[in-house]
């Protein structure tokens, strides 16, 4: 029976269930919007009603290297994240040469690893006590006086362990833009004269260059983010700042100024990559779309790129992983004691409950710009991509400063008038910590929902409203079921990246609560660096199931 066939009154109900259920969709999809812009609201109240005597302070002191040092950084990032990513995709995607199907694969694996887990291993064998320098000292019979090496805890090793691990982000959306380029401009060039290295720079380059600038800005908000490669190394910057003001000083006014810093920053940055793709009117005018013919190259050729391709594999993925191999047999953790097993435990069920949380809302922010496309579903959807450019440091002061204020006054009223403590409700609680998760990290489970939405035809939601369909049942009935395999990568993308977090995780964990991040920075800051080694295995065992995944879809992506 059609709608039209239907009682009177009977349309009255179901257009009151469809309504109520687009009704419900939006408040929690707005709700969920609130919620991740509070710590950012909450970090610029908290900074500007501090009071100038911190500011002032943090100025005279530290905050002016804070600054040039959080600089410095993000330019060697962008520089080395742009050099290592466009090269390795323009070769592998560009040029034939024996192995580039594993290389264009194998290359990114790096991301697998979490950079701190990467300075952790590299400590180990190039500081002074490490197997490379004590082999160099055996050797020429030097003191420690007598000869140069590199510092590896330095702001230059820390940039080096970040391009490590970031260059994938710019490999993978290069490689991407390289494919979709029709061979017909290129080859116009060669043919008026130009020279395969001229036609890629004044060619294929700008053509991809608003894929490869959105890569460079994913590393730089990570480089911003990341704390536990910049603390361990003793870089000063803003991301340091904040701990050390919230912990080591408690001197809550001063982090969140520091935090309102890193804020500002991190959301030019979003608005700098919003403006460059809605500028990016780069494409190729040929009609004709033939696929871009690989370069076959001679054998030095060959060799160069298999050398060019194999040092970042080696330096970010197959070399560090030997070595915590090695320090995690020569170690004393045993990752099967029950204190062990606690901190696995820990992990996977914030994890887990994490990245639930986080897809759910993903699941329904997506739906609502799709059931009630507007301003208002637009709006919530881009506040809720904002805060994966918002470090995890800022997340965890912006949500602690309110819901600490909360809870106290709460306490403060309950005790005046029932003569009762409730102490801490929600600060220091497991789901305030899952919150700041949720935050830092649904603009990854959104952007991986939509991806999969987009293959959902629109007629299909038409099709289930005239089967009598509510909203919720067209989510649950057609929309999940279709959506599966989205749903899966986005789940294990979430938490993969929660397993990884540390910032937000050591600020808002619960007392005595601790996950394998954590005990690997507590073992590291104590110089017991075989014993980090343990927890770093298995965050990198872990984080390798998210990259399969990548990587088979890198292998797909190859030329049809």
């Amino acid at each position: 029976m059609t709608d039209s066939a239907l009682p009177l009154a009977d349309k009255k109900r179901k257009g009151l269930s469809r309504k109520s259920g687009a009704t419900w969709v939006a408040r929690t999809a707005l709700v969920a919007a609130a919620v991740c812009a509070l710590p950012m609201v909450a970090v610029a109240v908290a900074a500007l009603t501090g009071g100038t005597d911190t500011i002032t302070h943090l100025a005279e002191t530290v905050l002016g290297r804070y600054t040039m040092t959080t600089l410095l950084l993000v330019l060697m990032v962008s520089v080395g994240t742009f050099a290592v990513g466009v090269g390795a995709a323009w070769l592998v995607t560009m040029t034939r040469f024996p192995g580039v199907r594993f290389f264009e694969i194998a290359l990114v694996l790096p991301l697998a690893f979490p950079a701190y887990v990467l300075a952790y291993a590299y400590t180990h064998v190039l500081d002074h006590p490490g197997i490379v320098q004590s082999v160099l000292r055996d050797i020429t019979g030097w003191g420690p006086r007598d000869y140069w090496f590199p510092e590896i805890r330095s702001l230059g090793g820390a940039a080096t362990m970040l391009v490590l691990v970031l260059y994938p982000y710019v490999y993978l959306l290069a490689r991407a833009a390289f494919l979709q380029q029709s061979a017909t401009t290129f080859l116009a060039a060669r043919a008026l004269g130009a020279s395969a290295w001229s036609a890629f720079f004044r060619i294929s380059l700008p053509l991809a260059r608003p894929a490869i600038a959105g890569g460079v800005l994913l590393a730089v908000m990570e480089t911003i983010a990341d704390f536990g490669t910049v603390a361990y190394f003793s870089v000063q910057t803003f991301a340091t700042g904040i701990y050390t003001s919230w912990f080591s000083l408690a001197d809550r006014a001063g982090a969140a100024q520091l935090a309102l810093c890193l804020l500002s920053f991190a959301l030019l940055l979003a608005m700098l990559e919003r403006a460059q793709r809605g500028r990016a009117l780069y494409h190729d005018p040929s009609r004709r779309q033939q696929a871009m013919e690989p370069a076959h190259l001679s054998k030095g050729q060959s060799i160069l790129a298999m050398i060019l391709c194999g040092i970042p594999v080696l330096l970010g993925a197959v070399l560090p992983a030997l070595i915590l191999v090695n320090m995690g047999l020569g170690s004393e953790q045993n990752l099967l004691s029950p204190r062990y097993l606690g901190f696995i435990q820990n992990s996977l069920t914030l994890a887990s409950v994490a990245a639930l949380v986080t897809v759910a809302v993903a699941v329904i922010i997506g739906f609502y710009q799709r059931l009630l496309p507007g301003r208002r579903a637009n709006g919530a959807a881009y506040v809720a991509r904002l805060g994966y450019a918002v470090p995890g440091g800022v997340i965890a002061v912006g949500l602690m400063v309110p819901f600490a204020a909360f809870d106290n006054a709460l306490d403060s009223f309950m005790r005046s008038t029932f003569d009762v403590s409730t102490g801490l409700l929600v600060t220091g609680s497991i789901w305030l910590l899952v919150a700041a998760y949720m935050v830092r990290f649904l603009a990854a489970a959104l952007g991986t929902y939509e991806g999969g939405q987009a293959m959902v035809p629109a007629n299909m939601d038409a099709a289930a409203r005239s089967l009598g369909e509510t909203p919720g049942g067209t989510l649950r009935r057609v929309h999940l079921p279709i959506l599966a395999p989205s749903l899966l990568t986005a789940l294990l993308i979430v938490f993969v990246d929660v397993m990884k977090e540390l910032p937000a995780t050591l600020i808002m964990r619960p007392f005595n609560y601790d996950t394998l991040a954590v005990q690997a920075y507590r073992l590291a800051s104590d110089e017991r660096l075989e014993g980090a080694a343990v927890p770093s295995l298995v965050i990198v065992a872990i984080g390798l199931l998210p990259v399969i995944l990548i990587c088979r879809q890198v292998g797909r992506g190859r030329h049809r």
